[in-house]
């Protein structure tokens, strides 16, 4: 029997919606490990996505320069760093080459990961990912982590993700919602007669292609205020200004821009968690939402839904078929026809079976 390792090690996703698909595998390692001492290795501006997690006992956190002196430089001090904390066990969720470059100069002799990014050497327990002629089959991310814990000998199948608010966050989301002009307590579910609190999310991290049109946006958000009485919010980051600019230049009805109301990662968790519903690209707020069993739903454009499928049953998907996709193009190269041709009257009827009695107003055929 290997000795049970004393201190391990968590590399953890860059991205948000990553970082949250791997939350069941970091609950299934703290209850294959509960007497370890489990630390999470985290870019600085996820952090947010683990504070209030019960499964580890350190956040470390960590910057990348913007030249590559500096980065260079940050790389051996973050080695230095992992080295002093002598852990037994590294475990890779993301695929990068740095990550285990990263752990084998800290001195770690396990190192597990997925055999990718031409890293196999780095690593001491060495996990392959499908491929077929060559390339990866599209696999759900979600899944792809467990196997990693799984490996070490967990045997939970419990795929649902789960995240937690901290009192500060609580506080920082009431503190926006009042900038907002909105009762700083407004919660879901809808109290009898209160109308929907509705989430849109139009910007996407990951390239231009992800995202539904603006237009398309501002129609859906007048039809949800006009039609059922909803109360719309945006959300985006500083990134995401233009997108939230050309939305409100289409709306009739302006929704409640709380990227201006001092909006921050973990505020957005915790109102995300209030919503009634939330309308997403295939993006980390997707991701979010599905954590606290919020009704949610995604456009899907280039990108292959296998690879993010939660099995959220509160969710439903908006796509339409098209000869190029899905490509997982960060660009369209073409006319984007795989977004423009998802219609908000597509989005509109959708978001309808989410919202349980909840029927668009009548209206009056012209004479």
């Amino acid at each position: 029997m290997p000795a049970t390792p004393a201190r391990i090690l968590v590399v953890q996703p860059s991205w948000v919606g990553d970082a949250v698909m791997a939350t069941p595998t970091l609950r299934a390692l703290r209850s294959l490990y509960p007497q370890a001492e489990i630390a999470y290795l985290l870019r600085r501006y996820v952090k947010p996505i683990y504070t209030g997690m019960p499964w580890a006992d350190r956040l470390l956190t960590y910057r990348t320069g913007k030249t590559r002196a500096k980065a260079g430089k940050g790389l051996f001090d973050l080695a230095a760093r992992l080295r002093s904390a002598k852990f037994d066990m590294a475990i890779l969720l993301p695929n990068s080459f740095q990550s285990a470059l990263i752990c084998k100069m800290a001195g770690i002799d396990k190192i597990v990961g997925y055999d990718r990014d031409g890293r196999g050497f780095l690593l001491s327990d060495k996990l392959l990912p499908q491929k077929d002629r060559g390339k990866f089959v599209p696999f759900p991310i979600v899944r792809y982590y467990m196997g990693l814990v799984q490996y070490l000998g967990s045997h939970d199948r419990d795929l649902s993700m789960q995240l937690f608010v901290t009192p500060s966050e609580r506080r920082a989301a009431c503190d926006v919602f009042a900038r907002a002009g909105l009762d700083p307590e407004l919660e879901r579910p809808a109290a009898q007669g209160r109308a929907p609190l509705i989430l849109l999310n139009p910007g996407a991290q990951y390239g231009a292609a992800k995202c539904w049109l603006p237009e398309y946006f501002a129609d859906l958000a007048d039809r949800l205020h006009t039609e059922l009485g909803a109360t719309v919010l945006l959300s985006g980051s500083p990134k995401e200004r233009a997108i939230i600019a050309a939305i409100q230049s289409h709306v009739k009805h302006a929704p409640i821009d709380l990227s201006t109301k001092g909006l921050s990662l973990g505020a957005l968790k915790e109102i995300t968690r209030r919503c009634d519903l939330m309308v997403t690209n295939d993006t980390g707020p997707r991701h979010i939402a599905a954590a606290f069993g919020v009704p949610v739903v995604t456009v899907f454009g280039p990108t292959h839904p296998e690879w993010t499928e939660i099995n959220f049953d509160k969710e439903r998907k908006v796509a339409v078929k098209v000869f190029c996709g899905p490509c997982q193009k960060k660009t369209c190269p073409l006319d984007h026809r795989c977004m423009t041709r998802v219609t908000p009257q597509m989005v509109f009827d959708t978001a309808l079976e989410l919202l349980p009695g909840r029927q668009p107003a009548p209206t009056v055929a012209a004479v």
